[in-house]
């Protein structure tokens, strides 16, 4: 499995920082999770967009998920696609509420939100708990409040987003927002490393990551846009 950090800044983008999206490959099939601003551009220095095989969003909040507009501008007006969008949809897991969500975002008037349906390039999946298979992955999803985690495995690795002890029990690697002790559920759940993401551009990330390895003694370090991590 091949995590590649596409954008990790929290709550906004920053100077030539992203905001959240993580690219999750193995065997030939690539997962995104997240689509926030700017990722869209870093996902273009790692793959044909068209290439991605399915789009798993954790919120509808601007630095997770604004950047689907424009993935949709892309889908449905490209001049030469590798193959008809229409046809071969991208299959997008949301929390409720995302398809509104993004028509309102896409449509430029209410005349034009009164005819977009993004349906015909996206094939919207409510995201919901529970376990599901999508290429050689396995993907555990769970609810707290308004967040979802999120588990990917294989029959090698195992990689975890989000914060729930319970979740990342035993996972080779939990990404997790700085802050919020997640030190101390790295611990907890006995990850194999712990990658601190979702820091805004007005944080100072040292004090962050201290308090993280003084709570988790494996190792600890800050998600960067452009890096790879291998795991298992």
């Amino acid at each position: 499995m091949l995590l590649t950090i596409l954008g990790c800044s929290g709550r906004s983008p920053g100077p030539d920082a992203a905001a959240s999206g993580y690219l999750v490959e193995a065997d030939g099939f690539r997962l995104v999770m997240d689509f926030g601003s700017g990722v869209l551009a870093a996902l273009q220095t790692r793959c044909d967009p068209f290439a991605i095989d399915a789009l798993v969003l954790t919120r509808l909040l601007p630095d997770h998920c604004s950047d689907l507009t424009a993935l949709t501008v892309l889908r449905r007006y490209h001049s030469d696609p590798p193959y008809d969008t229409t046809a071969r949809k991208l299959e997008v897991h949301a929390p409720s509420g995302a398809p509104d969500r993004f028509a309102r975002a896409y449509a430029e008037n209410d005349e034009e939100l009164a005819t977009t349906d993004l349906s015909d390039v996206y094939d919207f999946q409510l995201l919901v708990e529970g376990t599901i298979r999508r290429g050689p992955f396995e993907i555990s999803v769970v609810r707290t409040g308004s967040v979802f985690g999120i588990r990917i495995a294989t029959d090698e690795a195992s990689l975890v987003y989000g914060s729930s002890a319970e979740l990342a029990s035993g996972a080779d690697v939990l990404l997790a927002e700085a802050g919020c002790g997640v030190g101390a559920v790295a611990t907890t759940a006995g990850v194999g490393m712990l990658i601190l993401t979702h820091i805004a551009p007005w944080e100072d990330p040292v004090p962050l990551l201290a308090e993280a390895r003084a709570a988790f003694t494996g190792p600890v370090e800050l998600a960067r846009q452009g890096t790879s991590y291998r795991i298992g």
